[in-house]
This record gives C-alpha cells, sequence and structure tokens, in this order.
C-alpha cells in the first residue's frame, strides 16, 4: 500500500462513518511518518489498512467501514487495497501511546482527521502479536534503521502483557546483530 492509497481509504472510511477522528493502528500506520518511498518495500505488502474510529464504542462505525470498503468488496477489487474496521483492543500498546500519537496534514486525506502509531510502539505492538509476518515487519524498520532498538526496549517494559516476550525477541535481535558487526 501507498500513501495516497491510505489517504483514500481514510478519506471513504470517514465519509461512510461520518467521523473524520480516525486511527489506523495496524502495519499501515508506519506510513504516517514515513513516505512509501523511505521504507522498505517488505514493510508496504498488505493491501488491508486497520482503521480504528476513536468514538465507536459498539463497533458500528468499524463495522459499516468493513462492510463497505472491506475484503472483496467493489472498492477493494477497483482500488486493490481496503479497509479492515476494528476496534482498539485488536492491538497491545504500550502504555502512553497516546500521547505519542502522530499525525499528518496530507491534503489528499480530508477530512479525514487521521492519527497514527509512533513507528517504535507500532513495532512493540507487532512484536506483541507474534506472527511472522510481524517479526518481518520489525526486522525490516530495524535493518533500515527507522526504529532503534534502545527505544523498542523502552517501549516493550510499557506492554500490559507481552514484555518479556517482545523483550526476549529484541535482545535476540540485537546479540545477532552483534555478532554479525
Amino acid at each position: 500500500m501507498k500513501r495516497q492509497q491510505l489517504a483514500h481509504i481514510l478519506r471513504a472510511s470517514c465519509a461512510i462513518a461520518r467521523d473524520k477522528n480516525v486511527l489506523v493502528i495496524g502495519s499501515q500506520s508506519i506510513l504516517g511518518t514515513y513516505d512509501d518511498n523511505e521504507v522498505p518495500s517488505s514493510v508496504l505488502m498488505s493491501m488491508e489498512a486497520d482503521i480504528v474510529f476513536l468514538d465507536d464504542p459498539d463497533r458500528r462505525k468499524a463495522d459499516d467501514v468493513e462492510g463497505a470498503i472491506g475484503e472483496m468488496s467493489v472498492f477493494h477489487e477497483t482500488n486493490h487495497v481496503f479497509a479492515e474496521g476494528v476496534h482498539l483492543d485488536t492491538a497491545e500498546l504500550p502504555s502512553g501511546w497516546r500521547d505519542r500519537l502522530v499525525r499528518w496534514d496530507l491534503e489528499s486525506s480530508e477530512p479525514a482527521d487521521p492519527r497514527f502509531i509512533e513507528p517504535h510502539d507500532l513495532v512493540v505492538s507487532k512484536l506483541a502479536a507474534g506472527r511472522e509476518k510481524d517479526i518481518v515487519f520489525a526486522t525490516s524498520l530495524l535493518e533500515a534503521r527507522l526504529v532503534r532498538l534502545g527505544a523498542l526496549l523502552e517501549r516493550a517494559r510499557l506492554l500490559p502483557t507481552s514484555c518479556q516476550r517482545v523483550t526476549t525477541w529484541l535482545e535476540a535481535y540485537q546479540r545477532r546483530s552483534d555478532r554479525s558487526s
């Protein structure tokens, strides 16, 4: 997914939900900080953007978005990308994450007022999920030097439940990196 495709998803999502306060929480959240030409191609492989509305206690907005522009929708077939309406509890995030949200002022996403998970928070959240694609994502950003290992270790300690698993992975990555230097 490219940044302009994400902007299109954000415009459409906000129109469907009639709510401009949207948060991108999945891997495409990295596009809130970096342009698509700044990140490794492996990071841009996903066709979906995980969309959360900050005021959606019954998940109705997320469901409406997913129904209209989700996987296998006309939007997906036409644009080759889609939105997945999710709830905030989908991701395990380090405490304090709300204070570190990233915003962009990309006019092509108007009227959306999108926020994105800060890259270090995003990577530890992906490592907490622990899927193979999340490990590839984290490794790609580390190798591209778009996130710092020390900051990731600090954020891992702020995770509510997966701290030890994520810290163990990061320390093992650090040992591998030290040996190959």
